[in-house]
Order: C-alpha cells, then structure tokens, then sequence
C-alpha cells in the first residue's frame, strides 16, 4: 500500500514566487485526503499532480492563509460535475465559516458535509485513522493530525505453516488473513504483528507537549518553521516555532524524519535547515510539489523525492517505452516483410 506526502504549499502567510500557501495531500492507496488549503491550491495541483477528486479535506485552524483556497476549490469540483459526497472536517466553527464562505462561492450540487471535531477525536477509515490532536496557536481552537494505519500482522512462516499440512496456495493466504484451517492457528504460523506508519502534520503550533506525544515515533513528522532562533520571543508572541524548537520536538518523539515547512520570507531556507539539523539530522525542508514517500519500515527510511527528479525520471521512463515501442513495431514489420505471401495454387 502507498502512501506519500505531496507538498502543494509550503509558504507562511504570505504566497512567494515559488512558494505557495499551505496545503498538503496525503496519497494512501487510492485515498486522496488535502490538509489545508491556502488560497491559490487549486492552482497549484493543477500545474502539478492535477486537481484530483479529493476522499475528503482536514482544516487545521482558520487563518486565512491555511483555508482560503478551500471555497473556490469546492466550486471546481461543483462545475466539473462531481457527484460523490465530500467531506470537510476541522475545529469547531468550521459549519460557520464555510456556509458564509460558499455563500460567496455560490452554492455546490455535490454533497458537501462540514464536520467539526473535538480534541481527541479518531476518525476510523479502512486500514488506518485520522485523530486530531489540539496544539498550542493563537486561536482557540487548533488541531495537529495524526494519519495511523492499523496494525499489520506478523511475517508469515511458509514452512511452519506446510510442517501443520497446510497446502500452500489460498489456504496460505486465508491463515495470513486470521482465518483458522483445520486447527491450525494464524498465530502459529505468524510472527509478531507489525506497527503501521504514522504521519503527523502540525499546522500553525508553538512547541507542546501534545504534539510531542502525537509524535512518538512517527515516521514522518510535519512541523512549521516560521522563525528562526534568534527570533525565540517573537515565535512565542504569535503561537509559532523556530526551526531549532521543531526539530527539538522530532529528536525527543523519536521520528525517523522531521519536514519543515511555514516558511518565513525573513529568512533564506538554508537558515533553517542549519539549524534544525545541528539538533535533528533527519530534517528536510521540501519545496512545493516535492513528495515525501513512506515505505513499510521493513523496506527501508522516508524518503524526499524532489519535483524535477521525478519528473526527469517520468520523461525518461516515457522515453524508454517510446524506444521500446517503436523497436517492437519496427521488428513486427520486418517479420511481415519477411512472410511469404499465401497464393491459390489453382490458376
């Protein structure tokens, strides 16, 4: 099963040249789930992954640089004719502010569900789960996201599982399953089950313990980094955090990586990288429309895939199965010529 983190925005408060406002899509499966949407979103899929048919959005807070876009995204989906329901989900005073937004946006055919959360809150999805986790911003009401998947179970023992007379085959894939085969228990065949992945995305926090409880042990940790150290005080006035502060947080939750993002025009990002990586080494500070992919542990760490890599990979595969391609044809076509032709015989 996939699952990546595609940074759509990775701007604070205020949109630059290369740098959007913030969003984030969560790819899981065939799940396409976009946390925050700043204004200029739509725009941004669109020059980049293409505007999908999102499974659902999660609001973090409601300044505006984190929701703006949402209206205006939620009129495409409308005059594209989407007719699956979707669903918006955030702290409480989302139904309020999204009905007198759309009222400005005008008015969507789909259905549209604005549920609002409460601290502590677990949303069970197929396969894994969604908790909002309060945070410490200036508003009352903000919530982190921790992204879970369930429990895997054990690697399975082919040859135990032959040594009980199970036949390899389905009856294999049924113990793997849980199921019970003449006796045989899928604990006898099994090894100890195996954790899911976690992803945690902050939004606009200071330093908590909250967060630092969500984290433990998080495969990947979104964190914003508006302020650099040198602008402690000023971090704490606006219900921020330095990148020094972010990356204390990764190290004490033991993540495997810490991605910076909220960042600050005052500052040149390598600033901030610095800094977080004197404390943290595992940090990264993503560009808008790189991807975070995030593999079974078993298989390896997270790993940042830059935007013009990928697509230098993608024009490369393209361009290898164009060879391929036209050397298949060219060698069908030397076969034909080579046929003999069928003739009657009879005149």
């Amino acid at each position: 099963m996939d699952l990546s983190v595609f940074f759509a925005g990775t701007a604070g408060s205020i949109p630059t040249q290369r740098r959007g406002l913030p969003a984030v899509l969560v790819r899981r499966g065939g799940d396409r789930i976009l946390f925050d949407c700043g204004e200029g979103t739509q725009r941004q899929l669109v020059q980049s992954v293409g505007l999908t048919e999102l499974t659902e959005v999660f609001l973090t807070h409601f300044h505006a640089d984190h929701w703006l876009g949402l209206p205006g995204l939620l009129k495409t989906f409308d005059l594209r004719a989407r007719e699956r329901p979707l669903a918006v989900h955030g702290p409480p005073g989302l139904r309020e502010l999204l009905t007198t937004a759309m009222r400005v946006a005008g008015r969507v055919r789909y259905e549209l569900r604005l549920i609002e959360l409460a601290p502590g809150d677990v949303l069970e999805r197929e396969g894994y789960n969604i908790a909002a986790v309060p945070v410490a911003h200036r508003v009352s009401n903000a919530f982190a996201y921790v992204i879970y998947e369930d429990p895997r179970p054990g690697e399975f023992d082919p040859e135990a599982a032959t040594a009980l007379g199970i036949v390899p085959g389905p009856e294999f894939g049924r113990l793997q399953r849980g199921e019970a085969i003449r006796g045989v228990r899928p604990e006898q065949v099994l090894g100890p089950a195996r954790a899911g992945r976690k992803v945690v995305i902050s939004g606009d926090t200071s330093p908590c313990e909250t967060l630092r409880i969500a984290s433990h042990e998080a495969d990947l940790l979104l964190h914003e980094a508006t302020f650099a150290e040198e602008e402690r005080d000023r971090a704490a006035e606006t219900g921020h955090s330095t990148a020094a502060q972010a990356a204390t947080l990764a190290r004490d939750s033991g993540v495997s990586m810490l991605a910076l993002t909220h960042f600050s025009t005052r500052y040149p990002v390598s600033v901030l990288r610095d800094e977080a990586r004197a404390i943290f080494p595992g940090t990264v500070l993503p560009r808008d429309f790189d991807t975070i992919e995030i593999p079974f542990p078993e298989r390896g760490e997270p790993e940042l895939i830059r935007w013009e890599d990928r697509r230098a990979a993608e024009a490369d595969a393209a361009e290898t199965d164009a060879t391929t391609a036209e050397a298949a044809e060219a060698e069908a076509g030397a076969e034909g010529a080579d046929t003999e032709p069928v003739t009657d015989g009879a005149r």
